[in-house]
């Protein structure tokens, strides 16, 4: 059946060559790029601390540097993972320009470790007892990385924030700080079973009688 028809019609396709992709070359020159990138925000950041000679600055385990506003030294409880923390903070460059305010974002409760924040933050949150205020500088990658925010913040910004942990709403059930700190377990009872509706505050502060 194939003789009426040209010969190519009759031929097997010809399997296709794989194209060669440099996959390991590609990596290479991202992971170059990246570190450059992290050497050259490590040194600004350096060079702004020792310009600073107000503060005494920390460097934190995970890669970014701070400095506490307020500290409490009575207080020995941190947030751990899955605990419900309630923060406020706000986020700058590190000329101190203004990117989003506090008063912009506004108080913010969420669970540590599980939420979609930027990742300095999810970790330096677990880096201040209730009350303590500290101001944190991120090098990009622990910002917004790559990709920013899409608003307000561009690629690979490295970032300044000043965070505040407000309270601590709830500890983890199966947290072993459970265990070692159950005076603030029961404080944390009493402080929600005092929250009654007959004793809420409405926004001005006053009661509110439901």
């Amino acid at each position: 059946m194939c003789f009426g028809l040209t010969l190519y019609s009759c031929k097997e396709p010809e399997a296709r060559r794989p194209v060669t992709v440099k996959t390991g070359e590609f990596f290479k020159k991202s992971v170059d790029r990246n570190k450059d990138l992290l050497e050259q925000e490590q040194q600004l950041i350096e060079e702004l601390i020792r310009d600073d000679s107000l503060h005494t600055y920390h460097t934190s385990a995970n890669g970014y540097w701070y400095f506490y506003n307020t500290k409490d030294s009575t207080d020995a409880y941190t947030p751990k993972p899955d605990d419900v923390v309630l923060i406020s903070y706000d986020i700058r460059h590190l000329n101190d320009s203004i990117i989003y305010s506090k008063e912009e974002i506004g108080e913010v409760q969420f669970k540590v470790d599980k939420e979609d924040l930027f990742p300095g933050l999810r970790t330096a949150v677990k880096l201040l007892k209730k009350g303590e205020t500290a101001t944190f500088m991120f090098p990009s990658s622990l910002s917004y990385g790559y990709h920013g925010d899409e608003v307000r913040i561009g690629v690979n910004v490295p970032l300044k924030s000043t965070v505040t942990l407000l309270d601590i709403l709830e500890i983890a059930k199966d947290s072993p700080s459970a265990l070692v700190y159950p005076e603030l377990i029961e404080g944390l009872r009493d402080q929600n079973s005092s929250a009654t509706p007959g004793n809420q505050k409405n926004e001005n502060g006053k009661d509110s009688v439901m």
